[in-house]
């Protein structure tokens, strides 16, 4: 959570020519509520089911980088989905950093009461672990993790022809 996934899937998909997709902004498009509404009427495992639909949606689009949610790699299903057919890259911020990036707006339903984001922040770091690619953010510019994961990307694609 505002670890700044949509800015890098931006310009990450921009420096590579791709699309860029974000589960959330398409999740609110299906639904035609915002993330908080959804949360507040249905409920969260409702918008988890919805963001695994758009996520299986996904799936058969070539050359798109997909900004998730927070949650979203958190689960096995989902996981499983990125890593079958995809790059996943964690971008580890701390935990400073996403209190001061919050806004307390209410857009994040999840992010209301410190204690709770505290521990989400500690038990999603276990699968956030498993990502192909490690970035931190902190003191990092877009531009640069951009720079760090077409590297990253390039270094891949060389062992792959190998």
């Amino acid at each position: 959570m505002a670890a700044g996934k949509t800015t890098l899937s931006v310009k990450l998909a921009e420096a590579l020519g791709w699309q860029s997709k974000d589960v959330d902004t398409l999740v609110e498009a299906r639904e035609r509520l915002s993330v908080s509404e959804i949360f507040a009427r249905h409920g969260e495992p409702y918008f988890r089911s919805a963001e695994h639909d758009i996520l299986q949606l996904l799936l058969p689009l070539r050359h798109v980088v997909v900004s998730t949610g927070g949650g979203t790699f958190f689960y096995q299903e989902n996981r499983q989905i990125i890593m079958a057919d995809g790059i996943s890259i964690w971008l580890d911020i701390s935990l400073e950093q996403v209190i001061a990036r919050l806004s307390h707006d209410g857009r994040r339903p999840l992010a209301t009461d410190q204690k709770e984001l505290e521990r989400l922040y500690k038990i999603r770091q276990e699968s956030y672990r498993q990502a192909n690619l490690h970035l931190k953010t902190d003191g990092t510019t877009p531009e640069q993790l951009t720079e760090l994961a077409i590297r990253w990307l390039k270094k891949q694609k060389r062992k792959h022809e190998q």
